[in-house]
């Protein structure tokens, strides 16, 4: 499955621009500012209905301007729309049909997107990783999606009380018990379904490591989490006074880490430039196969700015991913037209100037 198609009015820098795109490779090209990144975060898009980039999406309408619109046909006969308004109101549609919950249309198309601030996942907070890894599977299970969402939806509920409670100085426990057991109904669901997840994905992850580092080093990702502990849903309980004090839930999935190791030790901590960058770039191709073992076809490949960001070495072994037929449709975004066209010298490759 890819994307033949792409229609924009009013988003980010473009007032109106259709696009035709290759089933392989899609290379986009222009001088900094003229739109490259901003093309894929419209392909991220149509595939999630949310920005790569922009964490409201009244800020993907083009400056001045009172909505936004994608459209995008696939070679599965769909045509996706996705219409912003300033107020904040969004749309998505499939073929021409509103989808009932937005959520419905994530992991329909699913996309792997590599991007030059990638190394933030290893250098964050586990805010971060989190967001990470509540990415990749909410692309693979649809099941997993519902749960995180009802859990945030209870977790947001659950510290409005409490703030609340502590304003008042007063305690409703039978009120709160009914979001406290909700919460841990649903967070011991998606503690099982990460646990179950970072099992399946690790050798993944490691066999794209060594490829990339010829195996100099031993790479581990560990989740960390209040619930390995046998006696959670009781030291929640006792919990409570520290959670009035504070207004909010302090214990729980949504407090839970992936921790990054090499050779036993935080690559945060003790992990080089070029390290932290196969680390990376390991995760999202075993994100990549991890999601075409799930769905039965290729993700959509987004690579923005790659070859600046990553040395020869890597850049070589992606090239040689590409021509051995590993992925399916890419985008590629370069400032650097004479580099593209070096690189790519051997690559059937549709050229987009911007």
């Amino acid at each position: 499955m890819y994307l033949q198609n792409l229609r924009l009015y009013n988003f980010r820098n473009y007032e109106e621009r259709f696009f035709t795109f290759s089933p392989t490779l899609n290379c986009i090209v222009g001088k900094n500012g003229s739109g490259k990144t901003n093309l894929l975060d419209a392909v991220y898009f149509l595939a999630l209905s949310k920005s790569s980039i922009q964490t409201q999406d009244s800020l993907s309408i083009r400056f001045e301007e009172d909505f936004s619109s994608l459209e995008g046909a696939f070679s599965n006969q769909n045509i996706i729309g996705i219409h912003l308004l300033r107020n904040g109101k969004k749309t998505v549609t499939s073929n021409h049909k509103v989808y009932e919950k937005l959520s419905d249309h994530i992991g329909k198309y699913p996309v792997v997107l590599l991007a030059p601030n990638d190394t933030d996942y290893i250098r964050d907070g586990a805010e971060t990783r989190r967001k990470l890894f509540d990415g990749i599977l909410s692309q693979v299970d649809p099941e997993y999606l519902q749960t995180y969402l009802k859990y945030n939806k209870t977790l947001d509920q659950r510290n409005s009380l409490l703030k609340q409670f502590a304003e008042q100085n007063y305690v409703d426990k039978d009120l709160l018990s009914i979001y406290t057991e909700s919460l841990l109904v649903l967070g011991k669901a998606i503690f099982e379904k990460r646990k179950s997840f970072i099992e399946s994905f690790s050798p993944l992850f490691k066999d794209q490591y060594v490829h990339l580092s010829e195996g100099r080093e031993q790479v581990e990702i560990q989740y960390s989490s209040d619930l390995w502990e046998e006696n959670f849903e009781e030291q929640f309980q006792k919990n409570l006074n520290r959670d009035l004090s504070a207004q909010r839930t302090t214990m729980g999935v949504h407090k839970d880490d992936f921790l990054f190791l090499m050779d036993g030790v935080l690559v945060k901590k003790f992990g080089s430039q070029g390290q932290r960058k196969s680390f990376v770039m390991a995760i999202k191709l075993a994100q990549f196969q991890c999601l075409e073992l799930e769905k039965e076809t290729k993700p959509i490949l987004l690579l923005d700015d790659i070859f600046d960001k990553l040395d020869d070495r890597r850049i070589l072994r992606l090239i040689e991913m590409m021509n051995s037929g590993a992925f399916g449709q890419i985008f590629l975004t370069d400032a650097r037209p004479e580099r593209t066209a070096e690189l790519l010298s051997h690559t059937e490759v549709n050229l987009i100037s911007l």
